[in-house]
């Protein structure tokens, strides 16, 4: 059984794109913690089989952190803490809202018992002006003499993957959801590689939409911007985060950022799609092909249950790093109150 954990704010027709990818790309139960209410995308995700929603609202969280980065990150771990009581999964990816995981059963399903973590190999879509449908062709990492050539070309500016992609690099971890291994489950994608090896395949990747249009781009930037000036980027990412918040502070109407979003866009993003394809550096996915047929999680309603529980508590205790015993102790008052038996009991995890 493989779920994903993701926090969400998107359209209707982003978040089924989303869920339909991934559930007919490999996964078999999402958990989507909504950042924000958006009644639409609640009653449809209310009636699909495999996604297990909470609205992650200022009532659910109590103290929500101002950061999306680290709500994202507490909110992954506290799934990953509920799914060491919660029985079923087997592994757990931490995906975003468009990311889409390309998973080989047959390969993960021979994932060595050694092995507490497996890598999915990133795939970006490749950004042009417009795209008639859904992206359908990506990037894939390159060796050092395809990098090389594209320099020369001048395709990218340095003979780096970091230089190449305009999203991360590093791919997509899943790791088992076990109690005793907390410490590790806990950490970040880089802290967990230096302390636990992770099992790579063929046909274990995940394609990321990172500025795949013009559109796109302007939609994303245009949101940050609504957000304020600080933006988190990669530092190599620093030229157009530099850009882009020079905008901030000018008199522009809407148009006309709109306009220079694009000319940022075509400057700094946009890629030499022809040229790719071309030298047959590109991979052709479609993701509404995916035929993988999700597996019910009998544990969906326990599943509710648990992440309901922990409205309104604090949950600074799943930050990065933090140890496992307060977690414990949470978990296990779980359904607590009213003279009830805890959640821990009731679903015989005593």
């Amino acid at each position: 059984m493989i779920a994903t954990v993701s926090t969400v704010k998107d359209t209707l027709a982003n978040v089924q794109r989303f869920v339909r990818g991934n559930l007919a790309g490999g996964v078999d139960h999402m958990v989507v913690l909504l950042d924000a209410p958006a009644p639409e995308v609640e009653a449809w995700l209310a009636d699909q089989e495999h996604v297990t929603h909470v609205v992650a609202d200022e009532a659910w969280w109590g103290d929500r952190p101002a950061d999306l980065n680290d709500r994202q990150r507490i909110s992954a771990n506290l799934v990953k803490a509920v799914l060491t009581v919660v029985p079923g999964v087997d592994w757990l990816f931490h995906v975003d809202a468009d990311e889409i995981c390309q998973i080989d059963r047959a390969a993960i399903d021979a994932v060595p018992a050694s092995y507490d973590a497996v890598r999915l190999a990133p795939l970006e879509a490749v950004s042009r002006p417009q795209w008639d449908a859904s992206p359908t062709w990506f990037k894939r990492l390159l060796d050092e003499p395809d990098l090389q050539l594209l320099e020369v070309l001048g395709v990218i500016g340095k003979p780096a993957n970091g230089h190449y992609f305009h999203g991360h690099v590093e791919g997509k971890t899943a790791t088992r959801p076990r109690l005793d291994r907390w410490l590790t489950i806990h950490r970040t994608v880089d802290e967990q590689r230096e302390e636990v090896p992770h099992f790579t395949a063929p046909g274990l990747n995940v394609l990321h939409y990172e500025s795949y249009s013009g559109e796109d781009f302007v939609r994303k930037w245009s949101a940050m911007l609504a957000a304020g000036p600080q933006i988190s980027l990669r530092p190599v990412r620093e030229r157009t985060k530099a850009a882009v918040q020079a905008l901030v502070g000018k008199p522009l109407t809407p148009e006309l950022r709109e306009r220079y979003l694009m000319r940022i866009f075509e400057a700094t993003t946009q890629d030499d799609f022809d040229t790719l394809r071309e030298l047959g550096l590109l991979v052709e996915v479609d993701p509404d092909r995916g035929t993988h047929v999700p597996q019910p999680l009998e544990s969906r309603d326990q599943l509710a249950a648990a992440l309901a529980g922990l409205a309104g508590q604090p949950k600074d205790l799943f930050g990065v790093c933090k140890p496992a015993g307060p977690v414990g102790e949470a978990l296990s008052r779980l359904g607590a109150g009213d003279g009830k038996k805890t959640w821990w009991r009731k679903n015989g995890r005593s």
